[in-house]
């Protein structure tokens, strides 16, 4: 291809210069096989600036597990609690907590680390029995990782006491704790979760009830929340009027109330499934039963984040009646149809590739086998948070099967690309193996905007389709071909338009947030600027 250099004079107009820049970039685009209308990189006008100076950065966000249960007797509800978060410990690595409630007198342990960790048996035996009880799971890297951010968050306030789990991540969360702190509250985390608790802290100083605090607070709160709180009687779960996060409730035999932010943690602890909370629905849970409060649903258009589907969420899992697995299966079925390929195996990345995996064998009539082999016991890449520690996990964390994949033509399966790195990684572990081709295939499209609602993603430069089409890609991870499940399609995973792709096509449900610097307290004096 034949390029025309252009150079300026200093008595030139800008004008006809930029027309010609503009050209310039045009022709280099159609020559890299990129689409022209849809541009790599997106505009300022969505990317958030850091208070130190303009460096560009996303919003940094928070996947979590929440679980609460109201027994109909005083018992061991702390043990509940802690098999249910056992059950949710996908959803969050890096601390977990549990609150106890005897008679309205608290009981807590919190710390950084697993579940199986932190909760030993002899601290498990030091939380009384009680009636009620909340847990939590965390991954956030909105606030750091310290003891002070782990929950649930306790408040001691002039009408009682207060626990409080959450799951999500508010868009308004900053405008929010600006104006409390400019009131006189004092915070003693960098979590969204502490804001929310002062609110409602704030708003039950006015109200006749906790759960027409939480509904008052609901009217301020913008962006994803999935709430278990506890107070001294009673215990309530909320779900935020788009449904963003996943919240559902259960019934053990014995009559005992539980909530959750997967089914799968209903299971864990003998529980029935009863049903997910509506979008806007507040439950209240107490000695004589469970209320239902929905003055907050039918707000909003429901938009419940797609990622849960395709990553986040456990398989065996059912959110808003869909089936993890199937939505999986069903992705690796229209990749196979949207990108076929000549091959001899599929195999799948343990553990969110492996249901679309055989989704993908079973519409081409690939045989579908296990080519890598997970060690169970390392966290996940995609929240691990440096890359050197992301590209060491790799190595540990995943084994190729030789005689599985030598002198074969692989479809490798995975769920994302947010970087490369991973990805490049296990394509090289495949080649050492002795795999004669690799044609990677992703169940989700491409990262190229910021999430505001809890996916931790990384900043817009580093994510590589943002910078790179996908022709480049495979070469960089060193593909012989690769996919990515259309936009386009994401609403047959769920058989609905109800979901939230924003990550993958700019479009929010709510406004921008335009400053994003939580992290103010966390960083030393000469980067706050």
């Amino acid at each position: 291809m034949l390029f025309y250099v252009v150079v300026m004079r200093k008595n030139t107009s800008r004008l006809p210069a930029t027309v010609e820049y503009q050209l310039f970039a045009y022709y280099v685009v159609l020559n890299r096989g990129c689409d022209i209308d849809k541009p790599r990189n997106p505009a300022e006008s969505i990317t958030a600036e850091r208070c130190t100076g303009g460096n560009k950065i996303m919003a940094i966000h928070e996947e979590c597990g929440i679980f609460g249960v109201m027994s109909t007797k005083k018992e061991n509800v702390a043990g509940i609690v802690y098999y249910g978060l056992y059950a949710l410990q996908h959803r969050g690595q890096e601390s977990c907590g549990i609150v106890v409630n005897d008679d309205g007198m608290f009981s807590s342990y919190k710390d950084l680390g697993l579940v199986s960790e932190v909760f030993s048996k002899d601290i498990l035996s030091n939380l009384p029995e009680g009636t009620m009880a909340v847990g939590h799971v965390r991954y956030g890297t909105t606030g750091g990782t310290t003891r002070n951010n782990c929950q649930p968050i306790e408040v001691n306030h002039q009408k009682g006491k207060m626990a409080l789990a959450h799951n999500g991540n508010l868009s308004n969360a900053l405008e929010l704790r600006d104006k409390l702190e400019l009131s006189g509250a004092i915070f003693h985390s960098t979590s969204d979760t502490e804001t929310i608790a002062y609110v409602i802290t704030r708003e039950r100083l006015t109200t006749p009830s906790i759960e027409e605090a939480v509904s008052n607070t609901m009217n301020l709160l913008e962006g994803a929340y999935s709430l278990v709180l506890m107070s001294s009687a009673k215990m309530i779960a909320a779900r935020d009027p788009y449904g963003f996060r996943p919240l559902c409730y259960g019934k053990t035999p014995d009559g005992s109330y539980v909530a959750a932010s997967e089914s799968c943690a209903l299971s864990a602890v003998g529980a029935e499934f009863i049903r997910d909370l509506f979008p806007g629905e507040i439950l209240v849970f107490h000695q004589n039963g469970v209320e239902s409060r929905k003055e907050h649903c039918g707000k909003k258009k429901k938009k419940t984040c797609i990622f849960e589907y395709i990553y986040f969420a456990r398989a065996d899992s059912v959110i808003d009646g869909v089936s993890v697995h199937g939505s999986r299966m069903r992705a690796g079925e229209l990749l196979a149809e949207s990108y076929p390929a000549d091959a001899d195996i599929v195999i799948g990345v343990p553990d969110s590739g492996l249901d679309a995996a055989l989704g993908y064998a079973n519409q081409s009539g690939i045989p579908y086998g296990i080519g890598l082999i997970k060690n169970k016991y390392i966290g996940r890449t995609f929240i691990s948070s440096g890359q050197n520690e992301r590209l060491d996990q790799v190595r540990i964390k995943l084994s190729p099967v030789k005689s599985v994949v030598a002198g074969k033509r692989v479809v490798l399966i995975d769920d994302s690309i947010v970087r490369g790195t991973t990805s490049k990684r296990i394509v090289k572990l495949l080649r050492d193996a002795g795999a004669k081709e690799i044609h990677m295939r992703i169940s989700a499209p491409p990262f190229l905007h910021p999430c505001y609602y809890g996916t931790d993603i990384d900043s817009e430069e580093n994510l590589i389709a943002c910078h790179h089409c996908m022709e480049e890609i495979a070469g960089i991870i060193g593909a012989d071909s690769l996919g990515y499940l259309e936009v386009e399609k994401l609403s047959k995973l769920i058989d609905s338009v109800d979901y939230c792709a924003a990550c993958f096509h700019g479009k929010y449900p709510t406004k921008i947030p335009t400053d994003l610097c939580k992290d103010r307290f966390e960083r030393k004096l000469s980067e706050r600027g």
